[in-house]
């Protein structure tokens, strides 16, 4: 072989070798697209398996807890609206849904004998205090979990079996964004409302192959009496923190946890903080639609760089205030 050809070998193999590596980048991107578009054949495939049909509001029996203002009032209204017959329960049968189970269940009886069947249950009765932790008497602990969590508890409880047996149902729990982001302030409200989720979460997985579904709302700031009574003893930084976000209106909320939970959704968000929370949150929730699992997947990891800016934003404000707090400290003792 002579030089010449000796080169020109050399020269074909080199160019051989370095158009594979050209071509790789555009091999790669057939693969992932490959494998998107497998992933959501097997989703399409499954999808008629966690898509729920929508439970008919009109004539259905709709039991709502703390129905008596705020939220729960007007998710009662929301489903009047649409025909159903409604239960409120403290509004019209006076009972504190976190204390006697006897009684609850009780209650929730006579309201099956007059109006039938529970079809959807909503617990919605709630109270929150906001404070630094130490100023929380340590009996408010106690008390925030008693009517947050077990007040959700007991009236589900009561409602699960005829449920079952009639292989239908919804059950929404409100929660809040409290309930998936811990703030200042919210030592106490936050995990009372964080424990709904939990609850959630296993009760959904009993109850799925009883064509039983759970929504879980998380709703933001919302114009009710029970938020401006918050807001008395509210502390500074939880208000900046607050004013972040804007408040919803209790009919626009209402709006939209009803429409979820009829749906059969997990989870009931507002906005686009709520939709970010809610995808970064997921975790192990259950999902109810093909595009809701392919849009946690995709936004997870920009939604994680947008929220640690956010909570910087918030460690700021507590350290400003920390040390506004501190300074006037001082200058009352110079004087």
């Amino acid at each position: 072989m002579s030089s010449e050809e000796a080169l020109g070998s050399a020269l074909s193999h080199w160019l051989s070798f370095n158009s594979w590596w050209l071509l790789l980048p555009f091999i790669m991107l057939l693969v992932v697209a490959a494998f998107i578009v497998a992933f959501v054949l097997l989703l399409y495939m499954i999808s008629p398996l966690i898509s729920p049909k929508p439970l008919k509001l009109n004539g259905a029996h709709v039991v709502v807890t703390g129905g008596s203002s705020g939220i729960g009032k007007c998710i009662a209204m929301e489903c009047y609206k649409h025909g159903a017959f409604i239960t409120l329960v403290v509004l019209c049968i006076s009972v504190d849904v976190s204390k006697d189970y006897n009684q609850v269940e009780s209650v929730i009886k006579q309201a099956q004998e007059k109006l039938g069947p529970v079809d959807m249950l909503v617990n919605c009765a709630g109270t929150s205090i906001s404070a630094k932790f130490e100023e929380v008497e340590v009996d408010r602990f106690k008390k925030m979990m008693e009517v947050n969590y077990l007040g959700s508890v007991y009236p589900t409880r009561a409602v699960i079996t005829t449920m079952k047996e009639r292989r239908m149902g919804r059950i929404m729990f409100v929660s809040s964004q409290a309930g998936q982001i811990g703030l200042f302030g919210y030592t106490a409200y936050s995990p009372s409302k964080f424990a709904l989720r939990g609850l959630a979460e296993a009760l959904q997985m009993e109850m799925k192959p009883y064509n039983i579904y759970v929504t879980v709302a998380y709703p933001p700031d919302t114009d009710t009496p029970g938020f401006a009574e918050e807001n008395k003893t509210k502390p500074l930084e939880t208000k900046l923190i607050s004013e972040t976000s804007g408040v919803c209106q209790p009919e626009q909320v209402a709006k939209i946890v009803v429409k979820d939970a009829v749906q059969g959704n997990f989870t009931s968000s507002f906005g686009p903080d709520g939709y970010m929370l809610s995808a970064l949150t997921c975790g192990m929730s259950p999902v109810t639609s093909i595009t809701e699992g392919l849009q946690q997947i995709v936004t997870m990891g920009l939604f994680r760089t947008i929220a640690l800016f956010y909570l910087g934003s918030f460690d700021s404000i507590v350290r400003r205030c920390m040390i506004q707090r501190e300074q006037s400290k001082a200058a009352d003792k110079r004087e």
